[in-house]
């Protein structure tokens, strides 16, 4: 792929993400944070470190955006979902430190339920308004397109 064509990809998928819908970002994010874990993984099975490392790291980065952006006091769910949250994000520390792939599989088989549930929800939405500027998951401004890799 040459550079203009790289170039223009990468303006795409940014685009994309800064017109998602917030429900359409989240589903993005877990989407993501699952092919994060899934190389990690991989690349841990393999003995390939920094590979395992650098997909487990910005896994993290994804889960701490969501932790960020969970709002515990608007539904009843949100403190178990926290929790999960921040296991995962403990429980990924030391599948990098400890190099242990047992580690991110247990994350992949916590967090895929999540991501399916997440997708259905968002199907069951009307049809999807674009966000107006910067309001939707995550909050952090300039955060939507480097957290998915393409800002």
């Amino acid at each position: 792929m040459n550079y203009s064509m790289a170039a223009k990809r990468a303006e795409y998928a940014r685009n994309a993400v800064m017109s998602a819908s917030p429900a359409r970002l989240l589903t993005m994010l877990y989407d993501r944070l699952l092919l994060d874990l899934t190389r990690a993984e991989s690349a841990q099975q393999q003995a390939d470190w920094a590979v395992a490392s650098e997909n487990l790291i910005h896994a993290q980065a994804i889960i701490t955006e969501l932790l960020g952006t969970l709002k515990t006091d608007v539904w009843d769910g949100a403190e178990n979902l926290q929790a999960i949250y921040a296991y995962s994000l403990s429980t990924l520390v030391s599948a990098n430190v400890g190099r242990n792939a047992k580690l991110t599989r247990e994350c992949i088989d916590l967090l895929e339920p999540l991501r399916v549930a997440w997708h259905d929800a968002a199907a069951q939405l009307p049809a999807a308004q674009p966000a107006p500027g910067a309001g939707a998951v995550p909050a952090a401004a300039g955060a939507r397109g480097a957290i998915l890799g393409v800002g």
